[in-house]
C-alpha cells in the first residue's frame, strides 16, 4: 500500500500528519509528504525521518486575499496541483489522505481528478474551507467534532501515559505556545502574586518575544516560577501541572483531555472560524472546561477555577478519548 500525505500550514495540522506517519511506520510504510514551501510544514518535516520522501509546492492561502493576489493564489494552486498528479502518478500512491489547510489542496485535488481513494481529517469544531468544498467527494472524513465513525483525535501515547486524576491545584501552568501569546502572558503576570501567596506554583511558557519581560517580573517580585520560551520536555510539565491556563488549538484541546488536566481555554481570537472558541467550547458545554474570551480577563476568573469539581472533572475528561486514535483511522485508510 502507497500512501500520500497531504496538508499542514499550522502546527495542528501538521501534528496529524506526523501521527498517522509514525502509525504506518510501525506497519512498514513509508508515506509520502506533499506540503507547502509556505508556513510550518517545511520546518516540522524537512529534516523528519520515516518518509518515503518529502516536496513542498509553490502555495499559500486564498481565504483573506484579493484581486490580483488572489489570482495569483490560485494560479499556483493549480500549478502545484499539476506537479502534485505527477508526484502521485511516479510514486504509484494509492490512497491520499488529507490534513486540510492551504497545503492540501494541490493532492487533495491531484487525488480526487485521478479517482485515488481520498480520506481527510479536520481537527477542529468549525471545519475548514477546503474541507467543505472537498467533503463530498471523499471517502470519509475522520474527526472529533464531526460526524465520522473515528472520534478519537490522534494524540501521541505519552499523555495518556502521563494521565492522572488531579484533586489539588498545586501547579498551574500558563501555555502560550513558543511564539507566545501576550494575552496570557499578561494573564500570568496579572495573577502570579496571589498565585504564588496561596502556594500555587507557576509554570509559564511565554514565548521568545515576551520572555524577559516575563524572567523580570518574576524575579523583581521574588517570585519562584519555572519560566521558559520553549521546551521539548513539555509533556513532563503538563503531567506536573494541576490546571492548564492556553490557547485551544485543537492539539492543545485533545492533549490535555487525554492527560487529565482540566483547563481555562482562551481562544485565539483571529482564528478562522472564531474554530477556537467552538474547540473549547465543546468541553464547556459537558461542563468539563472553563472558557473566557481575552478581553475580558480579570481576577475573578480565579474565583471560578477554585470552584471548579477538579477532581470529577480530571476524571471525566480521561473518558472523553481512548488511545490509539492514529491506529484507528490507519486501519480504515490502509484497509
Amino acid at each position: 500500500m502507497r500512501v500520500a500525505i497531504t496538508g499542514g500550514g499550522t502546527g495542528g495540522h501538521l501534528t496529524i500528519a506526523k501521527a498517522i506517519k509514525e502509525e504506518l511506520n510501525l506497519r512498514g510504510i513509508r508515506p509520502l509528504f506533499i506540503g507547502s514551501t509556505y508556513g510550518q510544514d517545511r520546518a516540522w518535516f524537512e529534516e523528519d525521518e520515516g518518509w518515503e520522501a518529502k516536496y513542498f509546492l509553490e502555495t499559500s492561502g486564498v481565504v483573506n486575499k484579493k484581486g490580483l493576489a488572489k489570482l495569483g493564489a490560485l494560479k499556483d494552486i493549480f500549478k502545484a496541483t499539476m506537479k502534485a498528479r505527477s508526484l502521485i502518478t511516479t510514486q504509484k500512491m494509492d490512497v491520499v489522505f488529507s490534513v486540510g489547510g492551504y497545503s492540501a489542496a494541490p493532492a487533495s485535488f491531484a487525488a480526487l481528478m485521478m479517482k485515488k481513494d481520498f480520506y481527510m481529517h479536520e481537527q477542529n469544531a468549525v471545519m475548514g474551507r477546503l474541507n467543505k468544498l472537498l467533503l463530498p467527494k471523499a471517502r470519509m472524513l475522520f474527526s472529533s467534532y464531526h460526524d465520522s465513525v473515528i472520534k478519537d483525535y490522534p494524540v501521541r501515547d505519552i499523555f495518556f501515559q502521563n494521565a492522572r486524576v488531579r484533586k489539588k491545584i498545586n501547579t498551574i501552568i500558563f501555555l502560550g505556545g513558543s511564539q507566545g501569546a501576550s494575552a496570557i502572558n499578561d494573564f500570568a503576570l496579572m495573577v502570579a502574586e496571589e498565585l504564588d501567596n496561596k502556594g500555587i506554583k507557576i509554570i509559564h511558557q511565554c514565548g521568545k518575544r515576551d520572555l524577559e519581560k516575563c524572567q523580570k517580573f518574576y524575579h523583581d517580585k521574588s517570585i519562584n516560577a519555572e519560566v521558559f520560551d520553549f521546551s521539548k520536555e513539555l509533556e513532563g510539565k503538563i503531567k506536573e501541572a494541576d490546571f492548564a491556563i492556553c490557547r485551544a488549538g485543537a492539539s492543545t484541546v485533545w492533549e490535555l483531555t487525554a492527560s487529565g488536566l482540566p483547563a481555562l481555554f482562551i481562544p485565539y481570537p483571529y482564528a478562522a472560524g472564531d474554530h477556537q472558541y467552538h474547540n473549547a467550547k465543546f468541553l464547556v458545554d459537558k461542563k468539563l472546561a472553563i472558557l473566557q474570551r481575552e478581553d475580558t480577563l480579570d481576577t475573578e476568573i480565579l474565583k471560578q477555577i477554585e470552584s471548579l469539581d477538579l477532581a470529577g472533572v480530571s476524571s471525566a475528561l480521561q473518558k472523553m478519548i481512548s488511545p490509539d486514535g492514529a491506529r484507528k483511522i490507519v486501519d480504515v485508510i490502509v484497509g
